[in-house]
């Protein structure tokens, strides 16, 4: 077997086994279970808000130190404290203990970009593609396979919600155990670059030829001009805009919306939670695969822009249909939507982006944008969770309100470019 494909097994199933959480679709009704004493007030605004604050505190700072510390010891960190967030889970009772658990939660979430830009220190560039394909494709697998096995074992009565976070914890501590034979990277992008002699393009301001060395000052310049080429790209701007506020808009719905469920779901009706999370992930994987497949052909330049529009203004009615209903269902179809449309959308922005970027700097824009992300959703969850205390209906007229209001705002780009770019080529 060729080295990127060992390398690419390997990732792929850690990808799969960290996947593998079927008490995910059912923790809201976990945390409001008989297992401890805690309401519906206190888990969204003492508990939820803490995992979000927690993200956006430690992504820059994960992000800063992966590249340094060679990426292998973050993943590591990953695995490890999704066993601590689960065994907190299982075996505490205290509302004190549940916002540790979501901090910890904010580290395995901030980690996982040491395991999404692990590929581009130890794999060739020729092999990017294919490599984060087949993890895509295995972390798609795996939630799949959780919200499938989490809806069945509660459907048939073999599990309860607290039993399924046994089976999630079990899942944390095989990805850890597998985390450790992953090759270590003696190289990265930034901090442990071999010496060598690499020719400018001419989007660069320096000589003919740059010599790039180990030395810190020389990553940090590293860093900085590819920061400043990208940002300063109109097309990488146009679509890394929407990323963030899309990405932004997209985790505070997801985060709140088992709230909103159990809120609809006032005559106890059985939940599909599973079925839904399950049904979201192919229906998400396919509108990706759609959008990704057919990006370069014909939805590239002021087509991607309108289908932004299109998503955004789809994306915000679906979330207020889902919200201003009494039918659990109805908001089941409601969340489908908004993720299909999401996934599409998230494709065409992140396609944009990359089509214009450095293949090195790939992990630097994407960090830096899904950082900028989190910042946006703390201030929303400041705002509307924490400080007005709105109800859950009226946060998600909010979200809804946020989406539409993103469409309404590319819509004028779109004209924009409409009325002063005659022809949509290079800058």
């Amino acid at each position: 077997m060729q080295k990127w494909m060992r390398i690419s097994l390997l990732l792929c199933i850690f990808g799969f086994l960290k996947e593998i959480r079927p008490s995910e679709p059912f923790v809201t009704n976990f945390l409001l279970g008989g297992w401890r004493n805690i309401t519906e007030e206190q888990v969204n605004r003492d508990v939820y808000p803490v995992g979000t604050y927690s993200y956006a505190a430690q992504l820059i700072i994960v992000f800063l130190i992966t590249d340094f510390l060679k990426y292998k010891p973050l993943i590591l960190v990953l695995g490890i404290s999704g066993v601590i967030v689960w065994s907190l889970l299982l075996w505490t009772e205290t509302l004190e203990a549940l916002q540790v658990a979501e901090v910890f939660y904010g580290t395995y979430l901030a980690t996982e970009v040491a395991y999404f830009t692990y590929i581009y220190a130890k794999v060739e560039k020729e092999h990017y593609s294919k490599v984060t394909s087949h993890t895509r494709a295995a972390i798609l697998c795996g939630r799949f396979i959780a919200g499938a096995s989490g809806q069945l074992l509660i459907f048939l009565q073999w599990m309860d919600y607290r039993e399924l976070n046994y089976v999630t914890l079990g899942a944390q501590i095989l990805a850890t155990l597998w985390a450790l034979f992953l090759p270590s990277v003696k190289r990265s992008v930034y901090f442990h670059r071999k010496a060598s002699i690499q020719r400018t393009t001419n989007e660069f301001l320096s000589s003919e030829h740059e010599l790039v060395v180990t030395r810190k000052d020389h990553a940090l310049k590293l860093l900085w001009g590819q920061f400043r080429r990208a940002y300063t790209s109109r097309k990488v701007l146009i679509g890394s805009i929407w990323f963030i506020f899309g990405l932004c808009g997209y985790l505070q719905f997801i985060s709140y919306v088992q709230i909103l469920w159990n809120a609809l779901n006032v005559d106890n009706k059985e939940i599909w939670n599973g079925a839904v999370e399950a049904a979201m992930t192919l229906l998400g994987a396919f509108s990706a695969l759609v959008a990704g497949y057919s990006h370069n052909s014909f939805l590239g330049g002021r087509r991607s822009i309108f289908l932004l529009v299109i998503a955004s203004l789809g994306g915000g009615l679906a979330i207020f249909m889902g919200s201003h209903t009494e039918n659990l269902f109805v908001s089941y179809a409601a969340y489908l939507i908004f993720g299909v449309l999401y996934s599409f959308a998230s494709t065409i922005a992140s396609a944009e982006v990359a089509n214009h970027l450095e293949e090195d700097s790939f992990g630097l824009v994407f960090g830096f944008n899904t950082f900028l992300s989190l910042v946006l959703q703390t201030i929303l969850t400041l705002t509307v969770v924490t400080s007005i205390h709105l109800t859950i209906f009226q946060q998600f007229y909010v979200y809804a309100t946020y989406f539409v209001a993103l469409g309404v705002i590319y819509f004028a780009v779109y004209v924009w470019d409409l009325c002063t770019v005659p022809k949509y080529v290079l800058e």
